[in-house]
């Protein structure tokens, strides 16, 4: 428990890198994209600004999943993260569409301009920031196991090709060629809306308590190696936040007494959890009678 809340922490400080980032990039894009007539770089930095917000989210719901089971909380609050995550896709979901109906109707309009190249230095500059920070979450997520904060270093590195790919249409928009500037504001509409896509199938996923089932398969080959786990009746996991929760119940010899059969249970889990990590094992003992 201790360990997995110092993980948490480790992982808010990502977090807060995200969001102070994202206030100064969001600020200087805005800027630089307004007088330099860029609507691929106003479409970033409203990207930024998204960011900012789901970061937020995720840095609140690292904190309520460190609060501690309750009366109507028995599992903890770990879903929390997850939560945080859901939230980060829905808020990128509606900037991504406001991104690419603002663009479209650019298009539609022709109110197309010729962006200054500031607007594109202001780009580059940008995603060499924004690779430093996702290189930084991606280390903290890792070392962590930080599902919220994975899907804040998926979104950075989103950013960074986002930003490249502003500078290159800025450039190429400065030939008298304003209309790409446009549509290069409706292509980052798009990154956005998939990457929204992406963390909001993961974050139902797992709040539906879905899990891998080749995971599983993995769980059971290896219970069914240790001594005196005759089978596997069934196997359930979910995971809350970075946790797994696993429920088993094995069969053993029906002529093992009380205390051997918890000897090997407690075995049982003490691998499990040593070699996968897992927060908590529930395991169920029945007698094995071969089938006739």
């Amino acid at each position: 428990m201790t360990k997995r809340i110092n993980e948490i922490k480790q992982a808010e400080k990502g977090a807060l890198i995200s969001i102070f980032t994202y206030i100064f990039l969001a600020f200087i894009k805005l800027a630089a994209g307004y007088y330099g007539k860029s609507q691929a770089l106003s479409a970033d930095g409203l990207n930024n600004f998204t960011d900012m917000i789901a970061s937020i989210a995720v840095l609140i719901g690292l904190k309520v999943s460190r609060k501690p089971a309750d009366n109507e909380h028995r599992y903890g609050h770990w879903k929390a993260e997850n939560v945080a995550s859901l939230l980060t896709s829905l808020i990128m979901f509606a900037v991504g569409v406001q991104v690419v109906m603002d663009g479209i109707r650019s298009i539609v309009d022709r109110q197309l301009e010729q962006p200054s190249q500031l607007a594109a230095y202001v780009g580059l500059f940008s995603a060499s920031i924004m690779y430093g920070v996702y290189l930084i979450n991606k280390k903290i997520a890792e070392k962590n196991n930080s599902q919220a904060l994975h899907a804040v270093a998926k979104d950075n590195f989103s950013d960074m090709l986002t930003s490249i790919g502003t500078s290159i249409a800025v450039f190429a928009a400065s030939f008298k060629l304003g209309w790409l500037d446009t549509l290069t504001a409706i292509i980052i509409g798009c990154i956005i809306l998939k990457t929204a896509y992406e963390i909001f199938k993961e974050s139902t996923f797992y709040l539906s308590d879905g899990f891998d089932k080749d995971l599983l398969t993995v769980y059971k080959n290896d219970i069914l190696n240790m001594d005196g786990i005759m089978d596997v009746v069934s196997i359930r996991a979910r995971s809350l936040g970075a946790n797994v929760f696993l429920d088993v119940v094995v069969s053993m010899n029906p002529t093992l007494t009380v205390e051997n059969s918890h000897q090997l249970v407690d075995q049982l889990e003490t691998e499990l959890k040593e070699k996968y990590d897992i927060f908590d094992i529930d395991v169920h003992v029945e007698p094995f009678y071969p089938s006739k």
